[in-house]
């Protein structure tokens, strides 16, 4: 590795390097806050650097990978302990992150992300040098135009709901994440706004439709159906994914014909005015993506609701940045029961988790600086009478709040916008239009019975008279080789016991079925579930957000640790192909003709247009 490709960071003298203790510490150098780790005496084959020389140092940057916060140490470490001489495990104060200093790998979430690291050097002296790469320019960097005159009316931005925005680039219609009805998460989330009248006409006559993800806020089926069923040959662009954003659309009743998969990080020219790129999460790179798009050198930046967009390389005083700022997507901590998950528990951390979003959006806008801020993608509600509890509890931040603390902090230069269906901003002026007279804001009639009545039909799928279809299930599912026990309990609307209702014993180890916990040590989960969605799921093959993002059940796990590779899968892994009910049932001893009457059922309803598209 050159020097050139390096930035200096740092340096210690011999003095400096004799004093520090084994283990741990984090220490300010040259106005930064880095991590250094020094290897303990009993370690016997210290690692080498690029150049050979043997070391019994590490270093990063004190900044946790997931959302930026900041480590402190953490001696004492039930799941990951280590050596009382030579501690290494640092804890972020946002999340609770883990990483252990020692192997620059996260121990908490377990097996999945590692620290992105400093260089280190040993002088001749007997002291240290600290390097870190230099990131190799962006591709908006290395192929900037200049931005060209545009004219009123050339350029505008249109709020529809939630994530879903219409731009218009001249005589181009680009559309962004269409959620725009039915529910989100099996029956979770509901929409917030009313989209303006005849957004359906507009959609299926879209230029371009960006998706960026396979959440059902952002890629939403019952919105998809209805556009297939106008013109399923409307173009729609996602990200190249370890997830396919649409591997499951035939699962759902929907066919969508014109579908390109985008090599991340590169230019799609739409025109000689007109490019855009996809862009991955950092995070959740496996499923998550983020847009940029240029025209004629302007930038538009809509980061959606990724943790860390693009590993944090963001461009600089773009026309327009989008992206969430709600909080409250997950079911942590309202999902979860016993241990410390009182009730107090929960109101308290909700708040902070609150306000570190709004942090983080502070922070992200002061770094990009856009002409305009709008906060989206957080317009959703928990409207559903059995979800009261979640509502009252899973409190979200205000996007005026959001817009307020921008202006406050980022400064008067960026201009933000707290939108309402049907509202746009020409960007040639930066002057918003209200919606026209008479346009809804609010929705106030959700029609439930449409959507929980199809969903609970699910309970009686024939399949499921028998005990053992949830070993089938999990057998289908392919997770295994991970120390973890699930037991899951198929519950009633207040996730009470019920008669018809299951439970099973999984362990992931080796994907066995015990009557009981195993004797060995391992993590355990408990998972109570709404027996209409949890066997909605196991028909179809759908992912487990419906459970998870969509409150549908409760959760225990000992010890409180978060287990991602397991999450991962199951909410984004899992095979395309939904499980062989057909087949189940003929190893049942069931006629050909008695499985096709038991599931000939179509796979999804025929949503009924809403009055007003």
């Amino acid at each position: 590795m050159s020097m050139e490709e390096r930035r200096l960071v740092a340096r210690l003298n011999s003095a400096e390097v004799d004093a520090l203790k084994p283990g741990v510490t984090i220490k300010a150098l040259n106005k930064e806050s880095i991590i250094l780790f020094k290897s303990s005496e009993q370690i016997d084959e210290p690692w080498e650097n690029d150049y050979g020389d043997s070391l019994r140092f590490r270093a990063c940057r004190n900044v946790c990978y997931h959302q930026e916060g900041t480590f402190v140490r953490a001696d004492v470490d039930v799941e990951n302990p280590v050596p009382s001489n030579c501690p290494s495990i640092v804890q972020c104060t946002k999340h609770n992150w883990k990483l252990d200093a020692s192997t620059m790998e996260y121990v908490n979430p377990p097996e999945v992300f590692s620290q992105e690291e400093l260089v280190v050097e040993a002088t001749a002296e007997g002291g240290l040098s600290i390097y870190e790469v230099i990131i190799p320019k962006q591709p908006w960097e290395v192929d900037a135009r200049p931005r060209r005159v545009i004219e009123r009316g050339e350029v505008t931005v249109t709020y529809f709901t939630h994530a879903c925005v219409k731009m218009k680039f001249g005589g181009v219609t680009f559309f962004t994440d269409p959620w725009l009805v039915g529910p989100a998460f099996a029956r979770g989330w509901w929409l917030l706004h009313e989209p303006p009248p005849g957004w359906l006409d507009e959609l299926t006559h879209a230029d371009l439709i960006y998706i960026s993800h396979l959440h059902s806020d952002h890629l939403s089926y019952p919105t998809l159906k209805l556009v297939a069923e106008r013109n399923p040959d409307v173009p729609i662009f996602v990200g190249e994914l370890v997830m396919p954003v649409f591997s499951r659309q035939r699962h759902y009743g929907v066919h969508m014909n014109n579908v390109t998969v985008l090599e991340l990080g590169s230019w799609h020219v739409v025109n000689d005015d007109l490019r855009f790129m996809i862009l991955p999460d950092g995070v959740h790179r496996e499923m998550d993506t983020c847009l940029l798009i240029d025209y004629k050198g302007h930038i538009i930046f809509n980061a959606v609701d990724c943790s860390k967009p693009n590993y944090g390389h963001l461009p600089r005083d773009v026309d327009l940045m989008m992206g969430d700022f709600a909080g409250g997507a997950t079911s942590y901590p309202v999902s979860f029961m016993g241990g410390r998950y009182s009730e107090k528990f929960k109101m308290d951390y909700i708040k902070m988790e609150r306000k570190k979003i709004l942090n983080y959006r502070v922070a992200m806008a002061r770094k990009i600086k856009p002409k305009l801020y709008l906060p989206f993608a957080g317009y959703f509600t928990e409207a559903h009478p059995s979800d009261s509890y979640i509502r009252e509890l899973n409190l979200k931040n205000d996007p005026a709040i959001v817009n307020s603390l921008i202006d406050k902090y980022v400064g008067h230069a960026v201009k933000t916008w707290t939108p309402k269906p049907g509202e746009f901003v020409d960007l040639a002026t930066m002057r918003i239009t209200e919606a026209p007279p008479g346009s809804k804001v609010a929705v106030d009639d959700w029609d439930f019975e449409k959507y929980t009545t199809w969903i609970d039909r699910s309970i009686n799928f024939a399949p499921f008279q028998y005990d053992d279809s949830l070993r089938f299930y999990f057998d289908w599912t392919g997770f295994k080789g991970y120390n973890l026990v699930l037991k899951v309990i198929e519950t009633g609307e207040e996730f009470e016991s019920i008669p018809n209702g299951r439970s099973v014993v999984v362990d992931f180890l080796d994907l066995s079925y015990p009557e009981e916990r195993p004797l060995r040590e391992h993590y355990f989960l408990e998972m109570k579930a709404r027996i209409g969605v949890f066997r909605e799921i196991m028909k179809f093959g759908y992912l487990w957000d419906n459970l998870t993002y969509g409150f549908q059940c409760r959760l225990v796990r000992k010890p409180d640790v978060y287990h991602f590779k397991f999450w991962t899968h199951m909410q984004n892994l899992l095979p395309e192909t939904p499980p062989d009910w057909k087949g189940f049932l003929a190893s049942k001893g069931w006629s050909e003709e008695k499985i096709k009457g038991a599931t000939s059922e179509p796979q999804t309803p025929e949503f009924m247009l809403p009055k007003d598209v």
